[in-house]
């Protein structure tokens, strides 16, 4: 079978954008958030491909409402909708929708090169909505919600603790592009973030001035954080040494917290601190729309 004569087109990972592209994107975000009519309908007449093939509130909903704010028509695929489900190569599939839409969409339990050989056989536009390697959306969300708290991200001191997640790679990618921003990741040693994900970021932030560092040791703490960041754990079930309660943000009275949901309380996160007053986890799932649309607005407009 012939390859594709052009390289794929879209968002997949942050670590594949200029720094400066990241935190435009962020900037844009918070532009739509404080307006989300500010845009000319840059979707008129376009169809948007929207593939979930797990469950999904805030990200699946952020993408269908974004492209019909923005003037396109979101056309919903499910786990078992395509032909790939039952075996069709994923080049044969990228041809196919890259006839027909302007862009896609998708969330995958599988690496995220499927979602590259999509993009590159379809010539389609394509957003990565997580993938198993990384869920990039969520890091611009992520980043967006720091600005319009902090107002600049330069120096920022983020503290994530749990697994190291699609979640967490994004963090770490979005960071490396900040300005001697400081990233401590502090998960358990078999659930870590993976070194290679690290090392590529860290490469990035040579350039930015930014610090990547990863611990598996909960009691192993920096002494200054702005900001306190959990998810949620996956098949492998919390860990209660790592679990952010009151005492453990009680460590900085000025940070806030962040959790980009869904959230179980009394396991990762207890509920005096997600649904407390540092807590910016509600504003994150806000910033979720504006941030898609975001995102959306971008991968359609750059050129091929």
């Amino acid at each position: 079978m012939a390859g594709p004569s052009e390289p794929e087109r879209g968002l997949f990972s942050l670590a594949d954008l200029a720094p400066a592209a990241v935190i435009r994107l962020a900037r844009r975000s918070t532009e739509l958030f404080d307006d989300r009519e500010a845009h000319d309908r840059p979707l008129r007449d376009r169809v948007v491909g929207t593939l979930f093939t797990g469950p999904s509130t805030r990200t699946r909903t952020a993408f269908t409402v974004g492209t019909l704010r923005l003037g396109g028509t979101p056309v919903p695929y499910g786990p078992d909708d395509l032909q790939s489900s039952a075996g069709e190569p994923l080049p044969d599939t990228g041809r196919v929708l890259g006839c027909m839409l302007d862009a896609l969409v998708a969330r995958t339990t599988g690496p995220l090169e499927g979602l590259r050989v999509l993009s590159r056989y379809g010539q389609l536009p394509t957003v990565n909505a997580m993938a198993a390697d990384e869920h990039p959306t969520q890091g611009i969300c992520d980043l967006a919600t720091l600005l319009l708290r902090f107002g600049d991200l330069s120096g920022m001191r983020l503290l994530y603790v749990g697994e190291g997640n699609s979640t967490a790679v994004a963090l770490a990618h979005g960071l490396s592009a900040v300005q001697g921003a400081r990233a401590t990741f502090v998960c358990p040693r078999e659930h870590a973030v993976p070194e290679g994900e690290l090392d590529r970021a860290a490469k990035r932030a040579v350039g930015t001035g930014a610090r990547l560092e990863q611990l598996h040791d909960p009691r192993r703490l920096p002494r200054e954080v702005d900001v306190v960041y959990t998810t949620r754990w996956g098949g492998s079930g919390a860990d209660g040494a790592f679990q952010v309660n009151q005492a453990f943000v009680n460590r900085w009275p000025d940070a806030w917290f962040m959790h980009d949901l869904p959230a179980r309380r009394g396991e990762e996160v207890s509920a005096a601190v997600l649904d407390g007053p540092r807590s910016l986890a509600w504003t994150q799932a806000s910033m979720k729309l504006p941030s898609a649309m975001a995102v959306l607005e971008w991968v359609t407009n750059s050129p091929p």
